[in-house]
């Protein structure tokens, strides 16, 4: 099998953790009416942010910029990506006020982010010993993208594709598209080269497929929706005609198959569940 190229690694998330602050705390409308017919007076306090069960630490940055937009800070006691038992994460200091209103918005990032590295973790581990990355896929919540996929890398899995200008996957619609338009996936993977593509991806459903996408001369081959077997058989094949292609091995992988798709052979697992089917990680916070 072939060794997986070095994973891409996440641009920096200071912009975009400031981008998602100011939207999730604007849903929460422009004052906390609660809070201020409850509290008098300025009260300065402490509260511990608790994870209530085993999880991977996830979505740090993201909770720092909701703290700050409201003029609180965060320490934490736990490294982002290190997986802990129940207990506390950090703690969240400032006015109570302010910390009643970032409660809320900070614990729905925390909840997800560590809620998708968690599950992550797990495919990570299913696949031990063997060269393959697990990876998220495009089916993010809507605005979410960078965040959901920093949760992937915090899980030890690694990045696919964040956006579409860099890299070219040609799917089952864009066969069609290509077959429509009269042209050849040989001339559309030259094209895009030419266009400065960093990789060129494409799915395959049947063998004509993959020696056709081999003939083009794709760096990967997806192999959508078939057995261990078969991705072990249709990896041999493009990795004999077209020395230095990787696999991908998407569609239908679950915890209990993983395993069984690493040893077929595939380089890598994409998986879209990590992120559209993400069980959230019960954490809460609790005031001194």
């Amino acid at each position: 099998m072939n060794q997986p190229t070095a994973a891409e690694p996440l641009p920096d998330l200071t912009a975009d953790a400031a981008r998602l602050a100011g939207l999730v705390l604007a849903e929460d409308g422009p004052m906390d009416l609660t809070t201020e017919v409850a509290l008098r007076r300025p009260i300065r306090t402490r509260a511990t942010i608790e994870s209530r069960g085993p999880a991977v630490a996830a979505g740090f940055r993201y909770a720092e910029a909701v703290a700050l937009a409201v003029g609180c800070s965060v320490s934490w006691e736990v490294a982002e990506g290190v997986e802990t038992p129940a207990g506390s994460l950090g703690h969240l200091e400032g006015d109570l006020a302010k910390i009643l209103r970032a409660e809320r918005p900070l614990l729905n990032l925390l909840q997800r982010a560590c809620g998708i590295a968690t599950a992550t973790r797990r495919y990570v581990l299913a696949v031990a010993g063997f060269e393959c990355r697990i990876l998220h896929t495009r089916k993010t919540a809507p605005g979410l993208r960078l965040f959901d996929a920093a949760a992937v890398v915090a899980g030890g899995g690694s990045l696919h594709r964040l956006e579409l200008s860099r890299t070219v996957m040609i799917k089952d619609n864009h066969w069609r598209a290509v077959r429509e338009d009269g042209g050849s996936l040989r001339g559309v993977l030259a094209e895009a080269r030419r266009r400065g593509a960093l990789a060129c991806q494409v799915e395959v459903e049947t063998e004509a497929q993959l020696r056709e996408a081999c003939g083009a001369a794709a760096d990967r081959i997806l192999v959508d929706n078939q057995t261990p077997a078969t991705v072990r058989a249709w990896g041999d094949l493009a990795r004999a005609l077209r020395p230095g292609v990787t696999i991908e091995a998407t569609g239908g992988i679950t915890l209990a198959n993983a395993r069984d798709y690493a040893a077929a052979g595939a380089d890598y697992l994409s998986i879209g569940a990590l992120t559209h089917s993400v069980i959230a990680a019960d954490v809460a916070l609790e005031l001194a």
